[in-house]
């Protein structure tokens, strides 16, 4: 018996390792078909130079133009944060209180999660800056009282994206006891709010559209072609090839042409910003180097070629499945 188990073991043995060949083997021939339906698409639009460069050409004058939007966006929004700075809420305390009493306020409001910043202001420091900047120094020196009260300069996070909150802060600011009136210009923070709102859905409308757009124009390309190799499909449907082998060159062909297009859309970006780049350089400074121009960055670049890629071979897709169900040999 116990030879028997022996061999009975090592077949088992054997059989495990034929399967475990064969899996290895399907991997190899399934990538080799997979390397070859990449390089071989490849090497048709290499082929057919002018066909190829119009259609990449076209696709990445509209990816670049999302792209474009979208940083344009971006600068917006960078420039809108330089303002924020601008808009801060002023706590103009009552002519009681002390400075030991504005400090105490001035910490409690720092403590809180939405303040980003806070700058006092005594009603020394008040009086010394309206004597410097307001002309009327010798008249100030006369009078017997400082008149000026106690400022807290308070700015707020996220000034540009939520206006209801700011409105919430303005009034619990109103409602403190040592707060004469607290002041903030609401409608200067509603129009801006508006305008980036408008910007940012402008944007996505703007890259749903034009996504759409290369979508189509790929799927008209992979559908010429195909129409092109009609024959050449006939006969392979003919001698038992499946959907799946016939489709995926046509697959790869869609990837290589939303690759390339989103390749070509970067450069056009690109050149476009650094031409923008001196003059808006030259414009900063005027503002003391408050804004430098923003590009696409590594992150938005890798997105932008995977989107352009995604639509290239779904476009093919939805052609080629389509056609392929229409297309029987007789």
């Amino acid at each position: 018996m116990k030879p028997v188990k022996k061999t009975q073991t090592r077949q088992d043995a054997r059989q495990t390792k034929t399967s475990g060949g064969n899996f290895v083997d399907k991997l190899h021939a399934y990538r080799a078909l997979h390397a070859h339906a990449l390089f071989s698409s490849l090497g048709r639009l290499v082929a057919s130079r002018f066909t190829s460069i119009m259609t990449i050409t076209v696709l990445a004058i509209a990816i670049s133009l999302s792209s474009g939007f979208y940083i344009l966006v971006a600068n917006l929004q960078q420039l809108t944060g330089n303002l924020e700075t601008s808009n801060q809420i002023s706590l103009f305390l009552k002519d009681d209180v002390s400075d030991a009493k504005a400090n105490r306020l001035a910490n409690s409001i720092r403590k809180k999660a939405n303040v980003q910043e806070i700058k006092l202001i005594t009603k020394a420091q008040a009086l010394a800056e309206f004597q410097a900047y307001s002309g009327f120094g010798a008249a100030v020196k006369a009078l017997e009282k400082n008149p000026l009260p106690i400022v807290i300069q308070v700015l707020p996070k996220n000034t540009l994206e939520d206006r209801q909150e700011l409105e919430n802060l303005l009034e619990k600011f109103n409602q403190e006891p040592e707060v004469d009136f607290a002041q903030m210009d609401m409608q200067w923070v509603k129009r801006l709010q508006s305008l980036m709102d408008i910007a940012r859905r402008g944007s996505m409308l703007l890259s749903l559209l034009l996504g759409v757009g290369v979508l189509f124009i790929t799927g008209n390309t992979i559908r010429l072609e195909l129409h092109n190799r009609r024959e050449e499909v006939i006969i392979a449907k003919l001698v038992g090839a499946t959907n799946a082998f016939i489709r995926r060159p046509f697959l790869y062909g869609g990837f290589w042409i939303g690759f390339f297009s989103g390749v070509t859309a970067w450069f056009i970006v690109t050149v476009m910003m650094l031409i923008l780049m001196q003059s808006v350089e030259k414009l900063s400074e005027l503002y003391e180097g408050a804004f430098h121009l923003l590009f696409l960055g590594f992150t938005e670049t890798l997105a932008m070629l995977f989107i352009s890629s995604l639509l290239g071979v779904l476009g093919s897709w939805i052609v080629v499945n389509h056609q392929l169900q229409q297309l029987k040999p007789e």
